[in-house]
């Protein structure tokens, strides 16, 4: 039995430059997706896969995102005094136990290998998560929970993986795939952003990692890659190497809430979910396409 993933890593230092002017003030994690924060999404995710410490990777003006997992005293007070118990207990499920989440900073803009090396001291010498708050996942099975189960047949380092259009493979980070291992498969290769005509499947990796100890000291040596940025593929490429790399597919559906269609998907799938909009709501979007002419 390998070793366990207890705790996972969010990188949440990026500007979200996509999403100005909404981010201009606010950090884009904690944009909604109907009535709940991106940054909930992706920690409700790693509590249903077992993580146990959340390790929260910042920036300035990012301080809002610890406000949101704290205790709100007089918000919590308003609600009992008002008898709107429904929200007290749903704020309480959402805020983190005392001493499970652990902020630090990115001190530079260096790329998301530099973000996840941010974390080595509190990480340690043990395996652990990367999940990007910008993805969203929708399955019966939360994707981290998915790739647990490979984890805990193949050891090593897992990511997870979806099909796009192969001619969208410019787009993403694109796997090679080997030998099949129960649902999951060996990686032969990674390319980032190939051409269709270069790529070596249609595989991309949708942004949930779970990645050996060893991988810090490979981002440590502050090699740039592309955009002059420490890639955490350039380093998971040179540890593939030296240790085995899986692949797992996502049985269900990934958002990309870091462009506006992504987001604006994202928010009428979870809303379609939700027992108590679902019918209203899909009037409205009915509405909306029959007065536009679509």
């Amino acid at each position: 039995m390998p070793a366990p993933i207890r705790k996972a890593v969010f990188p949440v230092a990026g500007l979200g430059t996509r999403f100005l002017p909404a981010t201009k003030a606010m950090p884009k994690e904690m944009l909604t997706v109907v009535d709940r924060p991106l940054i909930q999404y992706v920690v409700d995710e790693a509590r249903a896969a077992g993580i146990e410490h959340f390790i929260m990777v910042t920036s300035r003006n990012k301080v809002v995102i610890e406000d949101h997992f704290d205790i709100a005293y007089e918000l919590e007070a308003t609600l009992k005094e008002r008898g709107k118990i429904e929200a007290l207990e749903g704020l309480r499920r959402d805020q983190a136990g005392a001493g499970d989440m652990t902020f630090t900073r990115q001190q530079e803009p260096l790329g998301l290998g530099h973000a996840v090396w941010c974390a080595r001291e509190i990480v340690g010498n043990e395996p652990f998560a990367v999940i990007l708050p910008d993805m969203i996942m929708r399955g019966e099975t939360s994707c981290l929970e998915q790739m647990m189960a490979t984890y805990n047949e193949t050891g090593g380092n897992l990511v997870s993986v979806e099909e796009c259009d192969p001619s969208e493979t410019a787009s993403y980070g694109i796997v090679g795939i080997g030998e099949a291992v129960g649902d999951a498969f060996r990686m032969t290769s990674m390319v980032e952003k190939p051409k269709p005509e270069d790529a070596p499947s249609n595989l991309y990796i949708t942004g949930r990692y779970i990645l050996q100890p060893e991988i810090f000291d490979l981002l440590g040596e502050g090699r740039r890659g592309a955009g002059n940025e420490i890639q955490i593929t350039d380093a998971m490429l040179r540890l593939l190497e030296t240790q085995p790399f899986y692949a797992s597919p996502f049985k269900g559906r990934t958002f990309d809430c870091g462009s506006k269609l992504g987001f604006l998907a994202a928010n009428v799938a979870f809303a379609l979910e939700r027992e108590e909009l679902a019918g209203d709501f899909a009037a409205e979007v009915r509405a909306l396409l029959e007065a536009s002419g679509r």
